[in-house]
Formats: C-alpha cells, structure tokens, sequence
C-alpha cells in the first residue's frame, strides 16, 4: 500500500471512529435522562468499552518485526503522529493534574502549562528533527553513536530508565484513580484493573500498537475535556468559548477569597490549625519519646475498653496507621505539621503572582525544569522515530504542539470554573454536605471535619486533592453523569497513552539497548522482541506495585520525571547536537552529576524538609542541570576531542538529508 492510500485509509477510519463515539454518548446521555441508567453501568461502558477499542486496536495492530515494534515501521503521517504525540504527551497529569494544581494554586499552576509548552518548542526546534535524522531507535542508541563506547550508552540507560519509571508510577496512579471512582473499588484494587488496560496494547504490538492506538486515546480526551468546560462556561456567561469566558469565574474567586479573609468563623478555624502545627513540632522536637507516648496511650485506650463498644474499631484503625518507627513518625508529623501551617493561613490571591521572593525563585526554577525536562523525555523524543522523513518529524512538531494546545488553553478555564464550584461548599450546613463529597471521600481525595463544631462547613476545613478537581468537577456542576463519566474515560485514555508510551520506551532501554546492544549482540530479531514483551510486563507489575502506596500526588510525581529529565538527557542531547567538541568523558561525567546532585536533592528535600532559596522537591533538577552543562563542558576540553569521524558524525546530522547510517538499523 502506497503511503498515500495509507493516509486515505487513516482518515476514513478515525473518522468513523469519532463518529461512533459521539453516537455512544448520545445514546447513553438519552438512556440516562428517559431510562434512568445507573451510573455504574455508564461507569463499566466507559471504562471497558474504551479499553476494548484500544484492545482491538492493539490486537489489529500486534506485530514481531522489529522495526515495526521498536518505531512503527517509520509509516506514520505527520498529522497522526502530532496527535499520537500528544496523546504520549498529555498524560495523567496533564488531565487530570494541571488543572488540579491550577485550581488549587492559582497563578503558581502556571509553571505546569508555560513549561511544558515552551518545553515542546525546545523539543522541535534543537533536538527531535536532529534525533531523526539519525535514524535509530532509542536515546541510548544515540549517546553510543554519538559519543563512542557502550559506556555512554549504558549511563544512558540507567537515566533513561529512572526517569521513564517515575513517570509510569504517575500514570499507573491517575488509573487507579479513575477506576476505583468509575466502579466505586479500592485505589489499589483500581491500580492493578487499570493495568491491563495499559498492556493490552503495549504488549500485543509495540510502537506500532500504541501509536494507533494513542491517535484513538487523543479523539477520546480531548473531546471529554472540551464538554464539561464549554457546559460550564454556556451556564455561567452564556459564552460556550470556555477560553476567552473564564474571566467571570476568576472575579468570582477573588471576591470570594477576600471575604474569606476577613470571617470571624474563618480566622478561628485557622488558629486552630496553628495551635495544631504547634503541637505536631513539639511531638517532632520530643522524638522518639513522644512517638513512645503516643503509642501507649493508644494502646492502653484500647485496651480499656469493652469488646463491644463502638469506639474500639476508630481506635484500632488509628493504631494500625501510627507511625511503625520513630523515623517513619517524623515524616509524618513533618508532613501534617507542614499541611496545618499552610491551612493556618489565609488564602491568597488566586491570579496574583508570588509576592515573596522564594515564592518567585520556585516558580521559575519549576518552569524551567518543566521546559528542559520536556525536551529531554525519551517517551516523547521516541515518537519521532516514526515518521517516514525528517520533513515529516518537523511537521508532527508542529501538529503536536497545536493539538497540546487545544488542551493547554483549555485547562485554566477549566481549573478556574472547577474552583469556582467547588466554593459554593463553604457556608452549607454539613447536613447538607452534598452526596459527592462522600464519594470522593471514600476514594481519599477529599476530606471536611467541623473543626470548631458550628456546623457549618468553612474554608479552612475543606482538604481537597488536586487530583479530583477534572473528575469531579463536572458531578459537582450537577451535569448529567454521562459527561462525568465520559471526562473519566478522557482521563484514563490520557494515562493509558502515556503509560504505553513509557513502558514501550522502558522494555526498549532493558532488552534493544542493554541486553541486545551490550550483553548479546547475536540476538535474533524475533527474540528480542519476546523479551521486550516479557520485560514490559515485569516493568508493569513493578509500576502498579509502587503506585498503589500513593508516594505523592500526580503533578508532583511527574515534576520530579521533568527535572530528573532535565538535569540528566537535556544536556548531553543539546551538546551532542550543537557543540562537536563534546567528548564521552564529558556526556558520562555530566549525566552521572547532574542526575546524582538532582536525586540528593529530592530526597533531602522531600523526605527531611532540606531547601536551597525557597526550591521545592519538584524543582529539584534546578541544580543537576546547570552542573550537568557545565561539568560536561569543562570535562570535555580537559580531556582529547571527540575522532575526527565522530565530528564529521555531528555535522552530518545537522545538515546534510538522509538519515545517518551509524544510527539506522532496521
């Protein structure tokens, strides 16, 4: 088939495809209003009717051959792969986390969206078209071309496989979410349900697999994101146009916070969550004998009481989640005394800039890391390896950054309209507590206790995760429980996307560039395909296991991948291309600095409370990366230049057509 029929016959299937899904919604939106569906039936539709698509698709799609599962055959039009692209792209956190964090932060969510689309254009411009050019399969492949030796390579993929894998760990915890909400189980029940939903494709076949079915998973989000919002915007201004409409919703939010400012009830529920931070230091100062004290009082409560009373199962809980150890102790009080400090005080403006000077360091810092970290993300840089020229890799850029944005321009409407709802909380008696916020309760993402017992439901008593805001918002609105849903299914196809691209790229680094470029170069084609299914899975299992303890919320998980990204690839791919003077000594140094330094500092930060100028653990690669670039550099000049065939290599990939030989291997 010529690659113009091809591109015929794509046309013609995604668009039935987006047909018959409109149709669904319309029939299960009729079934909802004149039969009275239930929504956990709507639930299971959405949920295993998408992932059967995806399913058939994987299975259509399933192959051995090695091009066609390391990069799709390099068959893929530059339109579909920019929506693939996006789809890889626009992962959990993108759905369900920018908006999340944009609502409950305010201007500071910013970071999440100026970032990442800078990050893109970083990506077009200085590295993708350049990596395909080139013409292999992985980032590995690349630093072992490029620099020389398999110890390049090997660096290469110990960071490629860190930061992959704490991405994956995101992703897998925005399923478990999603499914646990749809059909009302436990989040690491809906974890591990979730994950066959994230192998069906990525292990029947490959890139070739995923791709398809990620053009199929973007129809699916974007569609799901748009509705809410626009329903949204058309009930409050009258302006279906979410984008340029949200003005109101932010006017309403800042008059509502002022007022919250100035509450009598409020200032007494924030003194009493100082008075609370107050005492979880004491606790900490005291350690370990306060965590002793503790644990005996709960004990010796227990044990007081009768074996028939009420109050034994609220006790036995609170014993089973004490802290096991006076180190585990500290880090828990640490994080409540943290989180009460933050309830302590008053809200702020919710569109103003940060008016403290670390406040701005951390905002930039997080922009930046986003930026790099975007161009560095193997997942993504992958993509371009599977469009038949460099032309069309430019062009997919292009396509992907219009087909991000229609998201990215959408999610501060969205953020803002979902705050804006959510407000309508504060006042209500808590008889009247709305039978959403039990359901998101259940699921840990919300939480409301009568601080000062006046029964009345105040600002300052309200927990909310970033993580519900996408989810709930549309229930919350009182829209039908079909657009509910069906923002649900956006959100799983926005994780599955991601995560299939992810475990790809891992079982990629594991068996094409350790196992068969290092270890066994005499493997047979077939055969390393075999392990790289067999390694996928592996990889699966071990990303569920981790997701289902619920490290960090989504947002936050996917920034450490960024920095982690930024502070270890971004610079060696950058020199590798532009500066023919960059030698193996320098790439290895960097990458072994930069990811080091950045990893001491998200531990040190996120689990002792350690910060450098107000720099949070999501911006932790703010120092890995600079010393990356700069050791890099140094090392390189202090060492011999690069062989002359190397440079000829560099100039070769910048500015002659065709692929580099070195690099292809079909």
């Amino acid at each position: 088939m010529t690659q113009e029929a091809f591109v015929s016959r794509l046309k013609k299937v995604y668009s039935i495809y987006t047909g018959g899904l409109i149709l669904l919604l319309i029939l299960l939106g009729i079934g909802e209003k004149l039969f009275g569906l239930p929504p956990t039936f709507i639930g299971y539709v959405f949920l295993f009717g998408t992932i059967a698509v995806y399913a058939a698709i994987g299975i259509i799609s399933r192959t051995g051959k090695v091009a066609e599962y390391y990069v799709a055959g390099r068959r893929v039009p530059a339109v579909f792969n920019g929506m693939a692209t996006a789809a890889d792209w626009m992962s959990a956190a993108s759905f369900i986390g920018m908006a999340g964090a944009l609502a409950l932060q305010g201007y500071n969510g910013l970071a999440f969206i100026m970032g990442w689309t800078g990050g893109y254009v970083l990506l077009g411009v200085l590295i993708a078209p350049y990596l395909r050019k080139f013409g292999a399969y992985t980032i590995p492949d690349f630093l072992d071309a490029r620099y020389g030796g398999k110890f390049p390579r090997f660096i290469g993929i110990i960071a490629t496989i860190i930061v992959s894998f704490t991405y994956l760990v995101a992703q897998i915890t925005g399923v478990g979410i999603i499914a646990s909400r749809l059909l009302g189980l436990p989040f690491e029940v809906g974890v591990f349900l979730g994950l066959a939903g994230i192998l069906v494709c990525s292990f029947l076949g490959g890139m070739r697999a995923v791709t398809w079915t990620q053009v199929a998973q973007y129809i699916v989000l974007i569609i799901a994101y748009l509705i809410p919002v626009t329903v949204l915007s058309f009930k409050y201004t009258g302006n279906p146009i979410s984008q340029i409409s949200y003005g109101f919703a932010l006017q309403g939010i800042e008059q509502k916070f002022a007022q919250l400012r100035e509450d009598p009830k409020e200032k007494e529920v924030r003194e009493i969550h100082k008075k609370s931070a107050e005492e979880l230091k004491a606790k900490i100062a005291a350690l370990p004998q306060s965590w002793e004290e503790g644990k005996k009082e709960l004990e010796a409560k227990l044990a007081s009481l009768p074996s028939d009373d009420p109050s034994r199962a609220e006790l036995e809980k609170k014993l089973k989640e004490y802290p096991k150890s006076p180190q585990e102790a500290k880090e828990k009080w640490t994080k409540a005394m943290k989180d009460a400090e933050a309830a302590s005080k008053p809200p702020k403006s919710y569109i103003a800039p940060p008016s403290d000077a670390k406040g701005m360091v951390n905002f930039l810092a997080l922009t930046l890391m986003l930026m790099l970290g975007t161009a560095g993300l193997p997942h993504v840089i992958m993509r371009f390896y599977t469009t038949p020229t460099v032309r069309e890799a430019r062009s997919s850029a292009g396509w992907a950054l219009f087909f991000i944005l229609l998201l990215y321009l959408t999610a501060p409407a969205y953020a803002a309209f979902g705050r804006y709802e959510m407000l309508n909380l504060v006042g209500k008696a808590f008889s009247e507590m709305p039978s959403w916020v039990e359901k998101w309760a259940q699921v840990g993402l919300i939480t409301i206790k009568d601080l000062n017992g006046d029964g009345i439901i105040q600002f300052a008593e309200i927990k909310i995760h970033p993580d519900m805001v996408v989810l709930a918002t549309p229930e919350i609105a009182g829209l039908p429980y079909v657009i509910a849903g069906f923002v649900a299914a956006g959100g799983l196809a926005a994780a599955l996307s991601t995560a299939d691209g992810l475990l790809i790229t891992i079982s990629n680094a594991i068996s094409h560039d350790l196992y068969y470029k290092i270890i066994n170069p005499n493997l047979s084609p077939s055969t390393r395909v075999k392990i790289g299914k067999a390694l996928l899975l592996v990889v699966a299992l071990i990303g569920a296991y981790v997701a289902s303890f619920r490290l960090a919320i989504i947002v936050e998980l996917v920034a450490w991948a960024f920095s982690l990204a930024g502070a270890s690839l971004f610079p060696v791919l950058v020199l590798g291309i532009w500066d023919k003077r960059t030698n193996k000594y320098g790439a290895i140094a960097g990458i072994i600095v930069g990811l080091g330094v950045t990893i001491a500092y998200l531990i040190a930060s996120r689990f002792y409370g350690f910060e450098l100028f107000g720099i949070k653990t999501i911006a932790a690669g703010i120092f890995g990366m600079p010393l990356n670039f700069i050791v890099t550099f140094v090392v390189s000049r202090l060492t011999p230049p690069p062989p002359k065939e190397i440079q000829e290599f560099v100039d070769n990939i910048r500015y002659p057509k065709g692929a580099v030989k070195a690099g292809a291997e079909e």
